[in-house]
């Protein structure tokens, strides 16, 4: 099967969307009829996204085969409405790893193992084994950061030396920003030339130019880049800041940017299906009753500046149930150590939500926050939705206000008190013992039995599913007995009967917390039905008053 490459590089600076940008164009690719799969190349000697700092990363992704990924992964799943497999994330540290264990196991025959070729030949292995897995025509490849950053320099060479041996199957994009100096009040193209430059000097030559500003690039912008960078004019993509991020494929779609792409490739388009993303777009676009959804967390800031990227599935599946449910999400960002120094502030700000969400998290920071308002949701009957973290918070909440247990905990925070109602898997306590943590949590797909005539089973429609897990502690099944007997419900379980996937409580317009991550497996064209639920009941307790 012939696959064709298509590199993803940045230029200027990071963070202006080149993850966005290929997922949009792999959906359009993916509606004129081709297999298209997607790859995410993260520059760091981290192995794996898991022991990254998610303020100055952002979100971890878990992949259904449980590896801890980048946040484009999850973007790359939304839009092309498939799963990605872990082949598809690499780092520079698993690259060296992997090259090192292959020398340890004598596998380069007693040759002198260099960075040159032998690290360049292994991203190419890892880069082909995705395409062959997924069985791809198109497989585009993200590089993260820049093309100017000396940590990119031996994945540059591999795309070269990739397309020096296929030079018909291998095809580049850089997309890089266009500032607009307000002192100055023109789009300079200036930055952008000298990033091009730059991919020159590592002997790539871009065939598209994707030009990211806060407005639309006019003619005589992309007459001076096509012109003294080699690149025709009708492959210069103008990519302004757009209102949602699912406008993005209609933006490429009225340049024809696909369908350029197909032409480099000498490949013919075979349909052009998007109308169930149309339509998505469209009822989005018309939805206008508001409806407020608070979202308890701590990782939000750095300096003065607030960081929605780490948790940045869970804003997209809101948004996913949202236009589900014909309206619109306002999404409040309240930060529960704020709660614990002001109860009374936060009892106001509870009451004026339609909904609340405590997602995933680790530690101490903020959770007596999170406590006090799941305690305030249960009690004022707050639709609420409870991720990893937030149904272990509400766990930790019922025992010590329905069973009186005043000191319950979690050994996670506190590893002394007399009630661990949340503690640690025993398969997880040599991990920790002796230091190992990455890639050593509960990850990935796991199996989950759903009790009929429940919130949940009634979300899913069925009583057996499968989600996505990131966490190394548990509800201590020793207490099983007792919270059920005071009202909590457990709705889910593994199929062993041995770990607490879902608890909910009765009477109550929507109150379940979950154990897995359901966020990591929300699309635009289907929402997660968990998230759906909370919308349903959220739009209920605002009765309107968003109209």
């Amino acid at each position: 099967m012939k696959h064709n490459y298509l590199f993803i590089v940045g230029g200027v600076m990071s963070g202006v969307g080149k993850g966005t940008s290929s997922a949009a164009l792999g959906l359009t690719l993916k509606a004129k009829g081709y297999n298209v799969t997607a790859i995410k190349i993260d520059p760091y000697v981290n192995v794996d996204a898991g022991t990254m700092n998610p303020v100055e990363h952002g979100e971890v992704f878990v992949t259904v085969d449980g590896d801890e990924t980048d946040q484009d992964v999850g973007t790359y799943e939304r839009y092309l409405e498939t799963n990605i497999p872990k082949i598809n994330y690499m780092t520079t540290g698993r690259v060296y790893q992997t090259v090192i264990q292959r020398e340890r196991n004598l596998e380069y025959k007693g040759k002198c193992v260099e960075v040159v070729p032998h690290v360049p030949e292994e991203i190419i292995r890892r880069i082909e084994q995705a395409s062959e897995e997924a069985k791809a025509d198109i497989t585009l490849i993200e590089v993260g950061g820049t093309v100017g950053e000396y940590q990119n320099v031996l994945f540059l060479e591999a795309a070269r030396m990739m397309q020096v041996k296929n030079p018909k199957s291998v095809r580049f994009v850089i997309v890089s920003y266009l500032p607009v100096p307000p002192s100055v009040g023109e789009m300079k193209s200036k930055p952008t030339q000298y990033a091009i430059r730059t991919l020159n000097s590592a002997g790539i030559r871009p065939d598209f130019v994707i030009g990211r500003s806060t407005m639309a690039m006019d003619d005589p912008r992309k007459q001076k880049i096509a012109w003294i960078c080699g690149v025709p004019k009708e492959h210069i993509i103008s990519a302004p800041d757009a209102k949602s991020v699912y406008d993005i494929p209609d933006m490429f779609e009225d340049q024809d940017f696909a369908d350029n792409v197909l032409k480099c490739f000498k490949l013919k388009r075979k349909g052009n299906d998007l109308k169930r993303w149309h339509a998505f777009v469209k009822k989005m676009k018309s939805s206008k009753r508001e409806i407020k959804i608070g979202v308890v967390g701590k990782y939000f800031s750095t300096g003065d500046f607030v960081l929605s990227d780490v948790y940045i599935s869970v804003l997209e599946a809101i948004k996913h149930a949202a236009v589900d449910q014909g309206v619109k999400a306002k999404i409040e960002w309240l930060n529960s150590e704020e709660f614990e120094k002001n109860s009374t502030k936060m009892k106001k700000i509870l009451s004026q939500m339609d909904g609340v969400i405590v997602p995933g998290g680790f530690g101490s920071r903020g959770i007596e926050g999170k406590i006090a308002a799941i305690e305030y949701c249960r009690k004022n009957k707050v639709p609420y939705l409870g991720l990893c973290y937030g149904l272990q918070c509400a766990v930790i909440e019922f025992a010590r206000h329905k069973l009186g247990y005043k000191d319950a905990n979690t050994t996670e925070i506190d590893e002394k008190t007399k009630h661990p109602v949340v503690h640690i898997q025993e398969s997880q306590k040599e991990n920790v013992a002796k230091g190992s943590y990455g890639g050593t949590l509960r990850l990935g797909g796991y199996p989950c039995m759903l009790k009929k005539g429940t919130t949940a089973q009634k979300a899913y429609g069925g009583e057996m599913i499968s989600e996505r897990h990131r966490h190394r502690y548990e509800v201590n099944n020793e207490y099983r007995d007792e919270l059920e007997k005071a009202g909590l419900v457990i709705s889910g379980i593994s199929p062993d009967d041995h770990f607490v996937e879902i608890v909910e409580i009765k009477d109550h317009p929507f109150f379940v917390g979950t154990q897995f991550h359901p966020e990591f497996q929300s699309r635009p064209l289907t929402p997660h039905p968990l998230f759906v639920g909370l919308m349903k009941a959220a739009k209920q307790r605002d009765g309107g008053r968003g109209k």
